[in-house]
């Protein structure tokens, strides 16, 4: 199959594409509400048809009610739930689910009324091929994230899969946002040479901050240690290698996993200034660069408050999307330092 045609592309595309990127962002969103929540496991089967539609009666919600007091969770998160309760995480999830349907359909029916007509972007096909595996991929790792959480002694959804299922969201955003520059600059050929190594590195460190943050929130570690510069008064928290084998408290250990996520946001800062200091001098690269530190400062401190804070339900959501910020400008500031050496 070849998806590779010309360059008579329909001008809804590039539309299409940043409609795509907000309902990506909106799906990172509600996920982190429905964790937050503790709803994610509030539907305990995998109907990707059926689904698609909440209880319709009374007898339907109490028999999907009967279902979730089954699993492990219930009792440690949700002992004194009534009905109603439950009808308020169950839609948490469900809005969650039936987003990521819309996204498939959003994203695969354009796709293919493009490939039909053969004017997909020339040399982009292939791009916007993987774009919509990624996103069945998604699908299924979802699953597999819930799956975890039903087995017994699970009271959560498994933290490495919670990581699995964030970064995947942040890759297909990471693709739409590039497509979607593509698609402004209309869709000319990427030639010339790299954007140095800088750029790169800082769009990865914020990629792997997210996933820090996805540790963060699958362990319960923003409820721990809060208090700031130190960590219940030293640098490097006590217990800090308390589990066996050693990798493990990179993973599993709260006192680890909080530390690292500081000491990322201060490297992040770190590796910054020494980029801005060397883009600010290209007037073409100012705005992004200035974008982009006001957003890094910003979520340094907001993630300084939610820490103070105990890491209450809005002051958690405001940071999780205000990493979707810092990504998003990340992208754009490595993009437009690639265009320059075009």
């Amino acid at each position: 199959m070849s998806v590779s045609f010309d360059h008579r592309t329909p001008g809804w595309v590039t539309a299409w594409l940043g409609f795509m990127i907000a309902l990506v962002v909106a799906m990172i969103v509600i996920g982190g509400a429905t964790r937050l929540t503790n709803s994610g496991l509030s539907i305990t089967e995998w109907a990707p048809i059926s689904g698609a539609l909440p209880p319709l009666s009374q007898e339907a919600w109490i028999a999907e009610f009967e279902r979730y007091k089954q699993i492990p969770e219930f009792e440690a998160e949700h002992p004194g739930m009534d009905l109603n309760g439950f009808r308020f995480i169950y839609f948490w999830e469900w809005a969650h689910r039936q987003l990521g349907r819309i996204i498939g359909m959003a994203f695969a029916v354009p796709f293919l009324i493009l490939l039909v007509s053969k004017r997909l972007p020339r040399g982009r096909g292939l791009h916007l091929f993987a774009v919509l595996l990624l996103i069945g991929l998604q699908g299924a790792i979802g699953w597999w994230m819930v799956y975890s959480g039903l087995q017994d002694g699970m009271v959560s959804v498994s933290q490495y899969r919670l990581a699995t299922h964030l970064g995947m969201a942040f890759v297909i955003l990471g693709l739409l946002i590039w497509l979607f520059m593509d698609g402004r600059r209309g869709w000319r050929p990427v030639v010339g040479r790299r954007a140095g190594w800088l750029a790169p590195l800082f769009l990865g460190l914020v990629f792997l901050q997210i996933i820090a943050g996805a540790f963060v929130a699958g362990t319960g570690s923003g409820k721990t240690f809060n208090s700031w510069p130190l960590m219940d008064g030293r640098l490097i928290p006590s217990g800090y290698w308390f589990q066996q084998p050693v990798w493990r408290n990179l993973f599993e250990n709260a006192a680890a996993i909080q530390f690292n996520h500081r000491m990322l946001a201060y490297l992040l800062l770190g590796v910054f200034a020494v980029l801005a200091f060397r883009l600010l001098r290209k007037p073409s690269m100012q705005l992004p660069v200035i974008v982009l530190g006001a957003l890094l400062i910003w979520q340094v401190a907001l993630g300084i408050w939610t820490l103070l804070a105990v890491a209450p339900l809005n002051l958690s959501l405001l940071h999780q999307f205000s990493s979707i910020l810092v990504f998003i400008a990340s992208v754009w500031m490595l993009y437009r330092r690639k265009e320059l050496r075009y």
